[in-house]
């Protein structure tokens, strides 16, 4: 292993919804995604994740600012990020503020993971253009770093123009929070290898993560010195026969949101073709878990893995309990072997 490689890191991924026939209200679903993510805090996980979606009824989290504070005040190691922020949705100045609010209140604990969205109806609501997306993001990131920069600065772009702007407070982190994009295509891989971010890649191997890494290398960086993330589950299980049949219903509820977008975005991301990175569910016994995770990152030069933490409709308690199989039986084999790369 070198030096400069990153260590493996291992999370808990949270959209915050319900299912239709639920007796958990929100209200409790918040509660137990606190109450999670304390426990997963304190069983050393590292990163809590957090999706962004709007306008659903099952109450897909569409702020994870006050989720993110909430937590940020009730742990103390676990760092704290989005796979992904619809970074055209927000004015980046306002986001800038907020980020570096939730900065100090989680100690120099968050990341920001970003991504240009793609469903109609969001940015017609915020009444923010859908094709205008690409330079909103883009200039978005040039915005956020140098708000988060020293002194004022001002900024022209195509979007966006901003005159003698002093972001106060800075972030605890120099530069702020560390950045990563996702990309569901070649042009978003290149993108965040231009930008120099980490990435949350979607999709096949040969249209974001290879471009990726070849983009970064051509510019005389070393792509193993940046972080690669994805959310993708596990559940231990030593009854699979019994568990999948729960696991299944609630990523078929959770997974069927995504096919509704898909077809709605005027985008062509071969959703539904096979041959991408891995995101499936994978349910299966310690020894079983421990395979398919040191197997996943070598294959994919994965750094970082949230798994879901409260998948809509099951009992937060069962799902508790896998966290403590995870952090027990799974996780501290897999450090140990991915150590040894």
């Amino acid at each position: 292993m070198t030096d400069s490689k990153p260590p493996f890191r291992f999370g808990v991924m949270y959209d915050c919804r319900r299912t239709p026939d639920s007796d958990i209200s929100m209200t409790q679903v918040y509660a137990a995604t606190l109450d999670q993510a304390v426990l997963a805090d304190g069983l050393g996980f590292d990163h809590v994740w957090f999706t962004e979606h709007h306008f659903l009824a099952d109450g897909y989290l569409p702020a994870f600012q006050p989720v993110a504070g909430a937590i940020a005040a009730r742990t103390e190691r676990v760092r704290i990020s989005t796979d992904i922020a619809l970074l055209p949705l927000y004015h980046p100045i306002r986001l800038a503020e907020e980020m570096a609010v939730l900065d100090h209140l989680s100690n120099g604990r968050m990341e920001l993971g970003i991504g240009m969205g793609y469903v109609p109806r969001e940015f017609k609501a915020f009444g923010t253009s859908l094709k205008n997306r690409v330079s909103m993001t883009e200039e978005g990131i040039d915005i956020l770093r140098l708000a988060w920069g020293d002194g004022p600065f001002s900024y022209s772009g195509k979007r966006y123009r901003l005159d003698d702007i002093d972001v106060h407070p800075k972030p605890v982190q120099a530069g702020g929070p560390p950045l990563w994009i996702a990309a569901m295509s070649e042009a978003g891989a290149r993108r965040a290898a231009r930008f120099g971010t980490n990435l949350l890649p979607q999709g096949k191997r040969h249209e974001v993560l290879d471009p990726y890494r070849s983009a970064v290398a051509d510019d005389g960086r070393d792509p193993d010195t940046y972080r690669v993330g994805i959310i993708r589950s596990f559940f231990v299980s030593d009854d699979r026969e019994r568990d999948w049949p729960i696991i299944r219903q609630a990523e078929r509820f959770r997974m069927s949101v995504y096919n509704e977008f898909m077809d709605a975005t005027p985008d062509d991301y071969g959703w539904r073709e096979p041959g991408g990175i891995p995101q499936n569910t994978f349910v299966g016994t310690a020894d079983e878990c421990v395979a398919e995770l040191v197997d996943f990152a070598r294959t994919y030069g994965v750094t970082d893995v949230a798994s879901s933490g409260l998948p809509p409709g099951i009992d937060p308690n069962l799902m508790h309990a896998n966290l403590e199989r995870l952090a027990h039986d799974v996780l501290p084999r897999v450090r140990t072997e991915l150590s040894a790369d």
